[in-house]
């Protein structure tokens, strides 16, 4: 089918901004879609029927394709596949029957007025998306544009980078880039006092803090201080361990088995944006733990079952990577975990009594892989003097499904 569908980006200078190209697209479609702001900014250009997105916005998108074969023009701010409509779109329309004309973007726009280079930028929008989401971004020296949901975002993210005691960090809120209203303003984090911003907006975070600051650390392996724990919980070492045997991709999905505090699937998820996890646990208490620890460490997204495994696995996602912890399990645990996982998938398990060991040597027995043991030791007191304590040994097995 020829391309039908026009999505086209129009900044805040409106139709002075545009491509003949992509005049012509807008002037020339029977349908033109956009937001009030979007709607009003092409006016004069508008020749066919205009519609306003409705809510939710699904049922926009369903008269859009109501129209496939006609000309109709989808109006987006800035890129329209950066953050935008054009990603939703994409899951219904295929790219040849779609013609894209962008204007510049946000983060174009943004970066210049800053002075910053856009590769080494990191870039998150909180429209939709909680706020905690931003935690991980949060490591010193960082440069952030934070696209906002409504004119109380930058508000809520000095709030909140403060509290993480990143109150140095210097903000500028931008407002109306591009356009005859645009307006830049700077505060620092922990003194922000700006008021009557417009919706449309977005903060420049030069992410500055104190060694007391919360960082979340790049690595698996965070300090076990960073989750909430009952003492139910894979240490940093054999956490760090379990990571690389696991070994994340970008756009998987992990079963995280007895999850206790979360922390193999919430560092699993730290591993990719685009990563997926769901942690089963039988206690409602450390389910909700999980929980509270994911939205903490800036992965709100991790999905938390309470049941008891092997049964509360059943019609879940299929996994890429299964983790079962050392606390106990049976054959029909393993089994069920090795059968549910995807070919080329990983399964990790841990055992610390001699009973869930041997259920590992039989599930090697059946399905291959290989069992490590780890040993650590920690110098603690002992009198005056110091000594190792050797802490329970791990046996993990890890096997490589064909």
């Amino acid at each position: 089918m020829e391309p039908w569908l026009a999505i086209v980006g129009i900044g805040e200078d409106g139709v002075e901004g545009l491509s003949p190209k992509a005049r012509a697209l807008v002037s020339g479609a029977r349908l033109v879609v956009g937001g009030e702001r979007h709607l009003a900014l092409a006016r004069d250009l508008i020749a066919g029927e205009p519609m306003a997105w409705p809510s939710p916005l699904p049922d926009g998108v369903a008269a859009i394709l109501a129209r496939r074969g006609q000309p109709v023009a989808v109006l987006a701010s800035g890129d329209p596949h950066w953050f935008g409509v054009g990603n939703l779109l994409a899951r219904h329309v295929a790219a040849a029957e779609t013609v894209c004309v962008p204007a510049v973007s946000a983060l174009a726009l943004a970066c210049a007025r800053v002075g910053w280079s856009s590769e080494v930028v990191s870039t998150i929008s909180l429209g939709g998306r909680p706020l905690e989401t931003l935690a991980p971004l949060l490591q010193p020296r960082a440069r952030i544009i934070v696209l906002s949901a409504d004119a109380g975002t930058p508000t809520q993210v000095a709030a909140f980078v403060s509290g993480r005691g990143f109150g140095a960090s210097q903000m500028q809120v931008m407002e109306h880039l591009g356009g005859p209203r645009e307006r830049v303003r700077q505060s620092r984090a922990d003194a922000f006092a700006l008021r009557d911003i417009a919706n449309l907006n977005l903060t420049a975070l030069d992410v500055q803090g104190t060694p007391a600051a919360t960082v979340i650390p790049l690595v698996p392996g965070r300090p076990d201080e960073l989750f909430e724990n009952d003492g139910q919980i894979t240490k940093r070492e054999i956490r760090a361990a379990a990571l690389a045997a696991l070994a994340p991709r970008a756009g998987e999905r992990l079963w995280d088995v007895g999850c206790g505090s979360g922390s193999i699937g919430i560092e699993w998820l730290l591993s990719d944006a685009g990563n997926e996890a769901i942690a089963i646990d039988a206690n409602p208490e450390r389910a909700a733990r999980a929980t509270r620890n994911a939205a903490a460490l800036g992965v709100p997204r991790l999905q938390v079952m309470v049941g008891t495994a092997p049964a509360a696995l059943a019609g879940l996602a299929a996994p890429d990577a299964v983790f079962v912890g050392g606390g106990g399990h049976d054959a029909a645990l393993l089994d069920a975990g090795w059968t549910a996982l995807r070919p080329g998938g990983r399964m990790v398990a841990h055992a610390v009594t001699v009973e869930t060991e041997a259920a590992l040597i039989a599930a090697m027995d059946r399905f291959g892989g290989a069992i490590t043991r780890i040993a650590l030791e920690r110098l603690e007191p002992l009198g005056r003097l110091h000594t190792f304590r050797p802490a329970l040994t791990v046996s993990q097995w890890l096997a490589v499904k064909s």
